[in-house]
C-alpha cells in the first residue's frame, strides 16, 4: 500500500450570489434578533452535516470548512482509495480516483466535494429546520439573558389582556404575568396602559423565558425610591429595611452614611416631592419613613410612630421587645386591626409586646417616674456614704464627736470622760 496522499478539493468555486445573500440575511438576524453571527454559521454548519447524514446515510467522514468573513462554505467528503469499493460513502474505488488524480494510490485519501444541489428535498428540509431550530433557541437564550439581568429591578410594560384573574403585561420582547397576588389591593387594568412592574423571577424554560412580576413586592419600594432620590442611588443614604402591606401602609427605615444628610428629609424631599412620587404609583399607599438606630429600643421607639412611646425594653438574644405607651396613644401605637404594630415587628425583626401606661402598672411591670427621681435623688452614693450610714445609727450627743480629730497621745482618757458626760442621765448632771 502506497503512502497516504491528499488530492487537493475543487477550489474553483468562487463565492457567488449565495454566499452574499446568506450574508446579508445573517447581518440581518445579527441586529434584530441579537444572535451572534459565530452561532448562526454553527447552525448553519450543523445543519450541512445533518443534511449530509440523511442524504447518505452517515456523515462520520464529513466536514464543513466554513469562511465567516465571506460565508463561502464546503461540504468534504473523505474517501479512502480502495481496489473495490465496499462502502461508497466512505471508499472510492482506484481507477475512479485515477480519474480525478493520476497519482493516487490504495490507501489514498480523495477529498470529494459536495455540493449541497445533491441533497434531497427532506434533507434539504430536514437542515432548514435545523437553522430555523437554532435561530429560535438563540432567540429564546438572548431574550432570557436581557431579562435576567433585568431581575429585582423596575420595567415598563404595556397591559395585553386578562388570563383568569392574571394580567398579561408586553415588557418589549417578552411578555410578563402579573398574578392576581401580586396585585396591589383594588387596582386594576385596561389593554394598552402602561404599568411599571418589579422583575420577580425569571425562569428559562422550553417554551421561552417565563417572566413573572410584582406590584406588592417590598423592594418596589425600594427601587422607586432609588429613582426619586440621588442620596439613595448614589448609596449616601442606605435603606436598612422595608415591611410592607401593599395597598394599605409601608414603613422604611434609613440610614445616612454622611452626618450632614438627613436621611428622612431625604426621602420626604422637599414639600414631600419625592415621597409622593412614589406615593402617586403605588396608588395612595400610606409610607412612614423611620430613621434607622443600631440600638434596638430606639428603632422600636422610631418603628412605633406617629404613636409616642414611654418607655421600651428590648432584649436583644430573644429578640422580644416590651413597649409603654401613654394610655390615650395605645391605640395608635396598635393601628387599625393591629397594623401598626406589625409593621413595626416586621420592620425591627423584634416580637413587640404594647402595654398601656395603666396596664402597666398594674403588672407591675413599669416603674413610676417620679417615684424613680425621688430614690435616685437620696440613695445617691458618694464617697461620703459609709461615713454618713455610721452617723445616723450614733446616738444623740456623740454627733459632734464623730468627726473631730482625734485625741493627741495623753489626752485620749479625757476624751472618753468627755463621752461618759454627755451619756450622763439628767439627775446625775445636776448632782
Amino acid at each position: 500500500m502506497g503512502g497516504r496522499k491528499v488530492a487537493k478539493k475543487n477550489q474553483n468555486i468562487a463565492m457567488g450570489n449565495d454566499s452574499q445573500e446568506l450574508m446579508a440575511a445573517l447581518a440581518i438576524l445579527e441586529k434584530e434578533k441579537n444572535i451572534s453571527k459565530e452561532r448562526l454559521l454553527v447552525a448553519i454548519e450543523n445543519s450541512l452535516l445533518t443534511a449530509c447524514k440523511n442524504h447518505f446515510g452517515k456523515n462520520e467522514n464529513i466536514r464543513v470548512e466554513m469562511n465567516p468573513d465571506t460565508c463561502e462554505f464546503h461540504v468534504i467528503a473523505d474517501k479512502t482509495v480502495v481496489e473495490e469499493v465496499e462502502d461508497p460513502v466512505l471508499e472510492i474505488s482506484l481507477a475512479e480516483a485515477k480519474m480525478h488524480d493520476d497519482k493516487l494510490e490504495v490507501g489514498d485519501i480523495w477529498q470529494q466535494e459536495i455540493e449541497s444541489k445533491e441533497f434531497g428535498r427532506i434533507a434539504t428540509q430536514n437542515a432548514k429546520n435545523v437553522i430555523l431550530q437554532t435561530i429560535r433557541e438563540e432567540e429564546r437564550r438572548v431574550i432570557y439573558d436581557e431579562f435576567n439581568d433585568k431581575e429585582r429591578q423596575i420595567v415598563t410594560g404595556i397591559v395585553q389582556r386578562y388570563i383568569g384573574k392574571n394580567v398579561s403585561i408586553n415588557l418589549g420582547k417578552a411578555d410578563a404575568i402579573l398574578t392576581k397576588n401580586e396585585m396591589i389591593r383594588g387596582e386594576s387594568f385596561s389593554p394598552t396602559q402602561r404599568v411599571r412592574v418589579f422583575i420577580l423571577e425569571v425562569k428559562n424554560t422550553p417554551k421561552g423565558p417565563k417572566i413573572m412580576v410584582s406590584r406588592t413586592h417590598p423592594d418596589f419600594v425600594r427601587r422607586l425610591f432609588e429613582e426619586e432620590v440621588a442620596e439613595v442611588r448614589e448609596g449616601i443614604v442606605e435603606i436598612k429595611n422595608i415591611a410592607r402591606e401593599a395597598g394599605s401602609r409601608t414603613k422604611m427605615s434609613v440610614w445616612s452614611s454622611d452626618p450632614d444628610v438627613d436621611p428622612v428629609g431625604a426621602c420626604v424631599g422637599v414639600n414631600g416631592s419625592r415621597v409622593n412620587a412614589v406615593v402617586d404609583e403605588l396608588h395612595g399607599e400610606k409610607i412612614d419613613i423611620i430613621e434607622w438606630d443600631e440600638n434596638a429600643a430606639v428603632l422600636i421607639q422610631h418603628a412605633l410612630s406617629p404613636a409616642k412611646v414611654i418607655s421600651v425594653i428590648a432584649d436583644s438574644e430573644e429578640e422580644t421587645a416590651k413597649v409603654v405607651v401613654p394610655d390615650y396613644q395605645l391605640s395608635l401605637a396598635i393601628g387599625k386591626e393591629g397594623q401598626n404594630a406589625r409593621l413595626a415587628a416586621r420592620l425591627t425583626g423584634y416580637k413587640i409586646d404594647i402595654k398601656s401606661e395603666t396596664q402597666a402598672r398594674e403588672s407591675g411591670e413599669f416603674l413610676d417616674y417620679d417615684e424613680y427621681e425621688e430614690y435616685d435623688e437620696y440613695d445617691e452614693y458618694d464617697e461620703n456614704y459609709e461615713e454618713y450610714e455610721e452617723y445616723e445609727e450614733l446616738p444623740e450627743g456623740e454627733y459632734e464627736e464623730i468627726y473631730e480629730e482625734y485625741p493627741e497621745d495623753g489626752e485620749y482618757e479625757e476624751y472618753e470622760e468627755y463621752v461618759e458626760y454627755e451619756d450622763a442621765e439628767p439627775e446625775d448632771e445636776e448632782q
